[in-house]
């Protein structure tokens, strides 16, 4: 049988239990609880035929429409959920908690499953997530000059013991207008919130968070705005490197895309990088001179990160000059400079 959670227990039982989403598909890929399974009510279209249905002639003829859409199907949707099933218990979810999760939860009833189902709905689950990422915490914000290693440090730093949240993995994009070689497709902005917060949910708010700078977008996705706030108060440590030491890493790190990719990153920045150097950067990239571009290409990231640094408002900036590209040696260093934060 069928019985309402509120959201705090629902993630709770979520760590065991398999969590079904039964919203129409184009609604679970917008965005959805992560590891959530779609079994959906409806398809899309029937989904519409239905909503149609409910504001021309009323609930009663919606119900009657959404019956004879889906009773064809009704016994796939069983099939696939008692495959889910631990120990013939689910979670499900719709919008609002309301027709679509009861209907699915009676459903699933008939094959000897409690379903508990989110009140609320997933309405209730993006507020809890977005209330969650406005609230204020400490937070230490990894900078750098571009093919500073920030990535792989705060890698280190995680195996440390220490609270980190790689958020350009969760965007599958690393930030610049080369971000997106080598990624899978973005999430959508909707969904990237509901993954920072799947990652961050069980951290120690007492203990302080570890991010990597970032602007307000990576790639096609934004930070929720109270969160990058957030960012933009908290210290900073900034790594200095020599751009001779950064180099020989990025032509390393991108010579192997090819050169069409390349190519079409540079244009992507034209506008802000200048007609000369994107001439200079693109013939050097067909001639394979790849530490030419990378040189023409780091000047101008290294003047726009400078420029955004000065408009930072936290309270504190910490910079590290550094002559080795040496991980080790500088997660130290990072670290040492995180013990002399003033909380």
């Amino acid at each position: 049988m069928k019985s309402k959670i509120e959201i705090i227990r629902f993630l709770e039982l979520a760590g065991d239990l398999s969590v079904i989403d039964v919203r129409a598909p184009s609604e679970y890929n917008a965005g959805h609880i992560p590891r959530a399974v779609n079994i959906p009510l409806f398809t899309d279209i029937e989904r519409e035929k239905v909503g149609t249905s409910y504001t021309k002639e009323g609930r009663l003829k919606a119900v009657l429409k959404g019956l004879e859409l889906t009773g064809p199907s009704m016994h796939l949707k069983l099939a696939e959920a008692l495959k889910l099933t631990v120990e013939r218990r689910l979670l499900a979810y719709c919008w609002r908690g309301g027709m679509r999760s009861e209907a699915m939860a009676w459903l699933f009833s008939l094959g000897g499953i409690e379903t508990e189902i989110l009140d609320g709905g997933y309405k209730s689950y993006r507020h809890h997530v977005l209330e969650n990422l406005s609230a204020a915490r400490k937070m230490i914000i990894l900078g750098g000059l571009t093919g500073s290693g920030k990535t792989r440090i705060l890698r280190h730093i995680s195996e440390a013991g220490h609270q980190v949240t790689d958020l350009e993995q969760l965007a599958n994009h690393k930030g610049s207008a080369f971000g997106s070689l080598g990624q899978s497709s973005q999430p959508s902005t909707e969904h990237f919130a509901n993954l920072m917060f799947d990652n961050m949910r069980n951290y120690n708010p007492g203990r302080p968070l570890w991010l990597e700078d970032e602007s307000s977008n990576i790639g096609n996705v934004f930070l929720p705005e109270e969160f990058y706030r957030n960012m933009q108060m908290n210290p900073a440590i900034v790594l200095l490197m020599d751009r001779e030491i950064r180099l020989p890493a990025l032509v390393n790190d991108y010579a192997g895309y090819s050169r069409q990719e390349l190519i079409g990153a540079i244009a992507r920045i034209k506008s802000r990088l200048g007609g000369e150097n994107t001439r200079e950067a693109i013939q050097a990239i067909g001639n394979g001179d790849f530490l030419k571009a990378a040189g023409i290409l780091l000047s101008y990231y290294d003047k726009a990160y400078m420029y955004g640094l000065k408009k930072r408002q936290g309270k504190e900036i910490i910079y590290i000059e550094t002559r080795t590209d040496d991980i080790k040696i500088n997660t130290l260093e990072v670290l040492d400079a995180a013990e002399r934060i003033k909380w």
